[in-house]
């Protein structure tokens, strides 16, 4: 089942969801540069378990890309539009890179929608500025495709890249038809964003997935992130950026291990 929402704002956000009706439901929220199919490997496996509930985040995939520069509130509350409009009180969260920022909003401000966090390849502050800056200038005035070799090598380590071209292949496409405005307006926030201090608000139950080989988000982030939330568990996977493409065995069992109790 897919669908749209329209925010208070007047931005579009589509939607699609899976599996059986009757179960809890499971939001995935995807990474800067990508949209919800980069959920695929997981899908499957999700399903079986939960009502699985994908969204393309603003300025990605089928949602609206309105001009200026973004904020991680504004991402936030796009979730919780999108939860008031299709009735769901809580759910089960999993966001990846930028999705994992949006994450730490929600188990920050609005902790009564979430039952359980899945922070993945995530961090509470990217600087300097002055480098988003730079990216914001560069997408605007040439388009995606400059970013499409040096987003493949940040976010897929290099055997990867040699040996799984076909899983690599949809993910390039999703960058290189990503709305250099939308994209544009998500790198705002991320320049803007530092929740250093505010992450250890969260109390929720919380799994951080790391990358050992992500230089994104390198491994010293992923530490600082669990060490500042209080209980929360700490998984590092053999992979880059993407951990979930790269190794979607491993992400997708660590996920239902901690969702389900195990």
């Amino acid at each position: 089942m897919t669908g749209t929402i329209t925010t208070g704002d007047g931005c579009r956000i589509a939607y699609r969801f899976d599996g059986p009706e009757d179960a809890p439901v499971l939001l995935l929220s995807n990474s800067l540069g990508t949209n919800k199919d980069m959920w695929a490997p997981q899908v499957d496996a999700f399903s079986r378990h939960f009502r699985v509930l994908r969204y393309d985040t603003r300025g990605h995939g089928q949602s609206g890309a309105p001009a200026g520069s973004y904020s991680l509130d504004r991402l936030g509350r796009d979730v919780i539009e999108l939860l008031d409009a299709l009735g769901l009180e809580t759910v089960d969260y999993c966001g990846l890179s930028l999705g994992g920022m949006t994450g730490q909003w929600l188990g920050i401000y609005a902790p009564d929608r979430v039952r359980r966090l899945i922070l993945a390849n995530t961090s509470s502050y990217m600087g300097p500025p002055s480098g988003w800056d730079t990216r914001i200038g560069l997408v605007l005035k040439d388009g995606m495709a400059p970013l499409a070799g040096a987003s493949a090598e940040r976010w897929f380590t290099d055997m990867f890249r040699t040996t799984h071209a076909a899983d690599i292949a949809p993910i390039t496409e999703m960058l290189l038809t990503t709305d250099p405005t939308g994209y544009a307006g998500c790198c705002g926030a991320i320049r803007d964003m530092d929740m250093r201090r505010t992450a250890s608000l969260i109390a929720l139950p919380t799994l951080v997935i790391g990358g050992t080989e992500d230089p994104s988000t390198p491994p010293p982030h992923s530490h600082a992130l669990a060490q500042a939330i209080s209980g929360a568990r700490l998984t590092m996977l053999k992979a880059a950026h993407l951990s979930n493409v790269e190794q979607p065995e491993n992400f997708t069992k660590e996920a239902l291990d901690f969702l389900l109790g195990k």
